[in-house]
């Protein structure tokens, strides 16, 4: 099949729906399909897949809880309409279509063919919710709808309408399966690790350094290794000054050294207060066999299992992140059985299961529509 898959998302800044259709692609690739990914792209010099083609620079929107950065306006929807024509797809794959970028643009100019995939997990979205009725117009297109999630499932319904079959994230299990710790990790004091935007709130860096202020006075090994882009400042503010010379920050790191993180902590957190609709960060830790403490939000507890495959504390309840952490830290044989578990329920979320149920949509798709991807 000829496959094009849109993102709305600016690709040179890391996400986890850019990620996920990136990986998406590679699968279908890897399946012998042709594909074309149409995105935004911020930095010239960055480093693109052959099969990327961007659809112009993108502007910062503040959008569920965080900061999108998208195309619109004319010149995107002429290239994505070019696109379109050039592309000559036996399917189009919108990637969350209700986004207004290249996605929605995609959906008013696409005829034929289309499927699309719900990330967004926000029971209030104002956004959505003004433009319902334009939302439904235009995805009344759209042949197929999927889901990563029950949560963005059940945002879908909600806002706009329909429903969808849920599949979930994919997640390259081998790529994670083993690789060597960064350097003077995971040390004989304890470690905990934690990968996410350091600038974005709902991530919840500011409680695992408060939960970290309250463990490390009585462990003094104890380090906490954080990963991922942005400033740090304004929450390692909060913590002891003689506390930060053990909060070890990484930056934003390439694909081998975040593997290599995952590998680095006795104990990965994801200490994230809402608005997640799955959670790759987990998928990819439980892949990396990471003893997983996380915060009890829906989409997590799902993803682990009602904490089978890692361990659940309150939502933005510091003291029983500290207190839960400080038991699995002294409890080796205990993190070793949450390791086993994350990896054996991972194997759900591989991408060769996982682009095989999406493959399967797009013949269901092909076989009722009985014609190409064209514009309008």
């Amino acid at each position: 099949m000829r496959i094009g898959l849109v993102c709305p998302y600016s690709w040179d800044v890391p996400g986890g729906v850019q990620q996920h259709v990136g990986d998406l692609a590679d699968a279908l690739i890897a399946r012998g399909h042709e594909v074309s990914v149409l995105a935004p792209v911020g930095d010239g010099t960055a480093d693109l897949p052959d099969h990327l083609v961007p659809a112009g620079r993108p502007v910062p929107v503040p959008y569920n809880g965080s900061v999108a950065r998208l195309s619109f306006g004319p010149r995107t929807a002429a290239r994505v309409r070019r696109w379109i024509a050039r592309g000559d797809f036996d399917v189009l794959h919108i990637h969350e279509p209700a986004a207004p970028s290249v996605s929605l643009l995609a959906c008013w100019a696409a005829e034929g063919p289309l499927v699309g995939t719900f990330h967004t997990a926000n029971p209030r979205s104002r956004a959505m919710a003004a433009g319902s009725h334009a939302l439904r117009s235009a995805l009344e297109k759209v042949h197929a709808r999927i889901a990563v999630s029950e949560a963005a499932r059940r945002t879908l319904v909600e806002h706009v309408g329909g429903d969808a079959v849920l599949i979930p994230n994919g997640v390259a299990v081998r790529r994670f399966a083993a690789a060597p710790p960064l350097p003077g990790f995971p040390g004989g004091g304890g470690s905990l690790g934690f990968l996410g935007r350091l600038d974005e709130p709902r991530k919840g860096l500011a409680v695992l350094l408060e939960a970290f202020a309250l463990l490390a006075p009585h462990r003094p090994g104890l380090r906490l290794l954080v990963a991922g882009p942005g400033d740090p400042g304004p929450a390692l503010a909060a913590l002891p000054a003689g506390l930060r010379g053990r909060v070890v920050l990484t930056g934003r790191l390439d694909d081998a050294d975040k593997v290599r993180a995952y590998h680095s902590a006795d104990l990965f957190c994801a200490p994230n207060l809402g608005g997640e609709s799955f959670g790759i960060v987990l998928t990819e830790a439980m892949a990396a066999g990471a003893a997983i403490l996380a915060s009890d939000i829906p989409a997590f507890s799902a993803v682990l299992g009602g904490g089978a495959a890692g361990e659940l504390f309150t939502t933005g309840d510091a003291a029983d992140l500290a207190r839960r952490a400080a038991a699995l830290l002294d409890d080796p044989a205990r993190r070793a059985a949450l390791s086993r578990a994350a990896r054996r329920a991972v194997l759900a979320y591989d991408w060769d299961t996982v682009a095989a149920d999406i493959v399967h949509v797009y013949e269901t798709v092909l076989h009722g529509a009985g014609t190409r991807v064209r514009t309008r």
